[in-house]
């Protein structure tokens, strides 16, 4: 029985990893025939050893492991004070997993799983000669629509072009949220194909694109057109307490962005360290960022902790508060 090597994206490893046990007919396995294991919490040895027995009452013997190709990945260590460069990971001795592989009884079905590395990465080129090797790279641009159309479609619906544009535009290539918002519109819109407006009523990251919209118009000196967006949030429901929280959200983003490129971190790596999983929320902040200096972001952010105070101290009306607050950081 092959063993398989799956990573890449985590949510299309998951996907591989169930098609593959369940072709091996594995899927009912008894417990004590299934392993899960982590790398960093168990020994090659005892791996090994697992891997060699023979299952008790089952025609298979399961083992899915994580994090072994991690364990030789170059570059996978800890950053270098002061350069932002990585230092090489130590060499482990779990290349002797790679060199047991085809000795193992053929009752084994091993399923070596991690996240993304690369190419040259020793660990998988030494297994890559005796496993079954799935890469699952992320979709992105049009292979990302397509894959949104096929989502939608394997659950018996449809969605429009521009449906496609803008969940993908405020989600990116995050597929265990796109996989989650696309179950909810398409429960939502059961008979009938999915829509921009349907995306733009249900999908949270669309209420993050209003304020994005808010707050642009703050920083660009459009007091009229904020106060209008602003206006229109609060028809929706929304409490002036509430945007105000997420002006300043959006304030410390900004500021953490613009830290973050003074100091040379990658455009890839920001997503991460700012804690935004959406490309779209990112490119925003950046954009925002790119057009303030740290000086005036900490000076727009202490007129919104200002605001705050008033509100809940009761020295102001909240409506009144949020009007000011917008008058005074887009005048500014």
């Amino acid at each position: 029985m092959p063993a398989h090597v799956v990573y890449g994206d985590s949510f299309l490893v998951a996907g591989v990893v169930r098609r593959v046990i369940q072709d091996a007919g594995a899927s009912d396995v008894m417990d004590s025939n299934h392993h899960r294991m982590r790398a960093a919490q168990t020994q090659p040895t005892e791996v090994v050893a697992t891997c060699n027995s023979l299952p008790f009452l089952d025609a298979v013997r399961l083992v899915e492991i994580e994090g072994v190709l991690a364990t030789e990945e170059s570059g996978g260590g800890q950053r270098s004070r002061g350069r932002g460069r990585r230092q090489a990971a130590p060499r482990t001795g779990w290349m002797q997993l790679a060199e047991a592989v085809p000795q193992m009884p053929d009752t084994t079905l091993l399923v070596l799983v991690d996240d993304d590395v690369t190419d040259n990465n020793p660990m998988l080129r030494a297994l890559a000669e005796h496993c079954q090797v799935h890469k699952q790279a992320a979709p992105s641009g049009q292979g990302l629509n397509q894959w949104v159309k096929r989502s939608v479609e394997d659950r018996g619906g449809s969605i429009t072009p521009p449906a496609i544009q803008a969940i993908t535009e405020m989600i990116g290539n995050d597929l265990w949220t796109l996989d989650r918002e696309l179950e909810k519109l398409s429960l939502y819109a059961t008979g009938r194909e999915i829509t921009e407006p349907d995306v733009r009523a249900l999908v949270p990251y669309a209420q993050e694109a209003n304020i994005f919209a808010a707050v642009d118009a703050i920083m660009d000196g459009r007091p009229g057109d904020a106060l209008r967006m602003l206006a229109q949030l609060m028809e929706e429901g929304r409490e002036p307490l509430y945007i105000i929280a997420m002006i300043e959200r959006q304030l410390r983003l900004i500021a953490l962005a613009r830290d973050l490129t003074e100091r040379g971190v990658a455009q890839p790596d920001l997503g991460r360290r700012m804690g935004a999983n959406s490309d779209f929320v990112v490119r925003k902040t950046l954009g925002q960022a790119r057009r303030m200096t740290l000086p005036e972001i900490s000076q727009k952010y202490q007129r919104v902790l200002e605001s705050d105070l008033a509100i809940k101290q009761g020295r102001l009306d909240p409506e009144v508060s949020l009007e000011l607050l917008v008058a005074d950081l887009a005048g500014a």
